[in-house]
């Protein structure tokens, strides 16, 4: 039951949570600006026992924009200690500690280290939280002018050659809208290889330090972006900043003829072979012999 005063605050606690067990929370921290930092934000900074960022460094940066003092111990949690970490975390919140979980930028846990610590946790029936907050993902999304009703996150693409190639030549029938994170340095790399595999008019946009001062979108078909980076690289040195691509998923109406295609296919095969069973009990044994 809620208090007396409505709060319901008991409400909030998680059942599957132990008795004495701290909690662990997830904050989203903002992809450019500080003041775009989720209200939550500074009090889970000033109060938590632990916090656990990607770059210690960027988070006092982050608090002193925002005007808060760490109450807690920082220490670094990121991708290459993460599983080390991530059992450390575990004991921490089994003693009863706090603990908040922060990256450079956007929600831990995508394509940013969080999801092991998660997964200690619920292992250990530890109570999850998060602060909600920016995400390039879904900002990407929502300014890029492409369908948003169904789409995937791809992350960032396979660094090796040829599992970059499989794995566009899949997500080239996708119909879903897709969503890459890449580098900087191989952002026209990629763009060359998508128009290869999604196709010169394949529409697609780039999205460059979203939300900060020097935020560029530049939208397309995947030739000229591909274009328009590779000039990028001859006139200035190259595409700069956070890299966030959007690129539209295989046409509707092309999905829906590829759909036609293949049950037409299935029944022809169907009707083919219904006739081989009927003409072969139509002549009956080869010998003239008497079936039974």
């Amino acid at each position: 039951m809620g208090s007396a005063n409505g709060s319901g605050r008991d409400n909030d606690r998680d059942t599957t949570s132990r008795a004495g067990d701290g909690v662990l929370t997830l904050a989203g921290v903002p992809i450019g600006r500080p003041e775009d930092a989720p209200p939550r934000l500074a009090a889970e900074l000033a109060t938590a026992d632990v916090v656990a960022a990607e770059d210690t460094r960027r988070v006092r940066q982050l608090a002193a924009a925002l005007n808060v003092t760490i109450g807690g111990r920082v220490i670094s949690y990121y991708d290459v200690i993460e599983s080390r970490r991530a059992d450390q975390l575990a004991a921490e919140l089994a003693a009863g500690k706090n603990v908040l979980v922060v990256t450079d930028a956007g929600m831990p846990g995508i394509s940013d280290p969080g999801y092991r610590v998660v997964a200690a946790a619920v292992a250990a029936g530890i109570r999850v939280t998060a602060v909600p907050g920016p995400s390039a993902v879904t900002t990407a999304l929502a300014v890029s002018g492409l369908p948003t009703d169904r789409f995937c996150f791809e992350g960032f693409p396979p660094r090796k050659a040829g599992e970059r190639e499989r794995r566009f030549a899949e997500l080239a029938a996708e119909p879903r809208t897709q969503v890459f994170f890449e580098s900087p340095r191989r952002v026209t790399a990629t763009l060359a290889e998508l128009r290869a595999s999604h196709g010169d008019d394949r529409a697609a946009v780039v999205c460059r330090e979203l939300t900060k001062t020097h935020e560029e979108i530049v939208r397309g078909p995947l030739a000229e972006l591909a274009a328009w980076a590779t000039a990028r690289d001859q006139e200035s040195g190259g595409v700069r900043g956070e890299i966030t691509l959007v690129v539209a998923g295989v046409g509707q109406a092309v999905a829906k003829a590829a759909a036609r295609d293949s049950a037409r296919e299935a029944r022809r095969a169907a009707r083919f072979a219904a006739r081989a069973v009927a003409r072969g009990a139509a002549d009956g044994p080869a010998d003239g012999g008497v079936v039974g």
